[in-house]
């Protein structure tokens, strides 16, 4: 196997590049320097090769649906910040707002979704890529040096491992925003998928989605998926789920099935939640792969990370990242035939 990197096109006066990475297992990613973004995901399926998540075949498509991050790695600290405002060792922050003009969500009007990163090094079945983020970039503290790893295994696995250092005390929390189908481009909506979490409690949030700080039992209540069940249209979700496990080992968080039951993946991460977002604002122009629609509910997001607004939150988990330390992220998507 040959390793593969193409220049697809240009923003702010660089170069663009996308990376083909495949294993002798079958499955197949594109991830593009835009964003980090991990572009499309192909593993055996039934009828052969599927693609398990929303993209676009063209760049120019991706860019003008920037905001919604397919794919991407957001950051410096993905998900929310109230207000945009923290206090770190009696200093206080002011980051740019981004959302309604009054929070801010994946790292501010220009967070490292929507960056060109750098290809560091890769081969046929993995890539590395980084990106520099200056002290005061978006209003965060500190020079960051963040990196990103995809890496295909033969047993249709996909890893990512995040990492990052900086010379500053700052806040990092870095995910995946993919959105998966794992109907494949034929699927209409992910309404009829099958989903379970390994988690007994969630992060109730306000009217503008920021958590209250409480730790809740899913019991009783919409976000209670401990049993595999639909997915269904009769909830908009948007929440944090807390996972079982919080010493920071890599454990089984999510399970999620297609909607005929012949395609399974499983999230496995070391992070404390996952924020579950069901795509029901998507109502998107540009068609995606195989010309796919992009409409409500056409693909979910389980992003492992930390849970939001944590630096405003005492008994959240941490994000703040000093200098001699280096941030670490690992999650895996474990696909398989059923």
């Amino acid at each position: 196997m040959s390793t593969s990197s193409t220049v697809i096109g240009s923003y702010e006066g660089e170069d663009v590049y996308q990376v083909r990475l495949r294993s002798d297992g079958g499955i197949e990613a594109g991830i593009v320097t835009f964003g980090a973004a991990l572009r499309d995901l192909q593993v055996v399926a039934p009828e052969g090769k599927r693609h398990v998540v929303l993209g676009y075949p063209s760049f120019e498509d991706q860019l003008t649906n920037k905001a919604w991050h397919f794919g991407a790695v957001p950051g410096r600290v993905a998900n929310r910040i109230a207000h945009g405002q923290f206090t770190l060792e009696g200093a206080q922050y002011q980051i740019n707002l981004n959302e309604n003009d009054r929070h801010v969500c994946h790292g501010g009007t220009s967070g490292f979704g929507v960056r060109n990163w750098t290809i560091k090094e890769q081969s046929p079945n993995t890539v590395t890529l980084t990106l520099r983020s200056a002290d005061g970039d978006q209003g965060f503290p500190g020079n960051l040096l963040a990196q990103v790893t995809y890496a295909l295994t033969d047993d249709s696995t996909l890893q990512i491992d995040w990492s990052a250092t900086t010379d500053q005390s700052t806040i990092v929390n870095l995910t995946t925003h993919a959105y998966f189908n794992l109907d494949g481009t034929s699927g209409q909506d992910t309404t009829k998928h099958i989903l379970q979490f390994d988690a007994d409690h969630y992060t109730p949030v306000d009217e503008s989605l920021i958590p209250t700080g409480e730790l809740k039992s899913v019991e009783n209540t919409p976000f209670d998926f401990r049993q595999p069940r639909p997915i269904g249209d009769s909830y908009h979700y948007d929440h944090n789920i807390v996972l079982r496990d919080l010493t920071g080992e890599v454990k089984r968080a999510a399970t999620l099935m297609s909607s005929q039951s012949d395609l399974k993946m499983e999230l496995w991460t070391d992070q404390p939640g996952v924020q579950f977002f069901d795509g029901k604002p998507l109502d998107v122009e540009q068609p995606g792969h195989d010309g796919m629609r992009i409409s409500s509910r056409a693909g979910i997001c389980l992003e492992p990370q930390v849970h939001p607004d944590a630096i405003n939150q005492k008994n959240f988990p941490n994000t703040v990242l000093k200098p001699g330390e280096t941030y670490r992220h690992h999650s895996e998507l474990r696909f398989s035939q059923v």
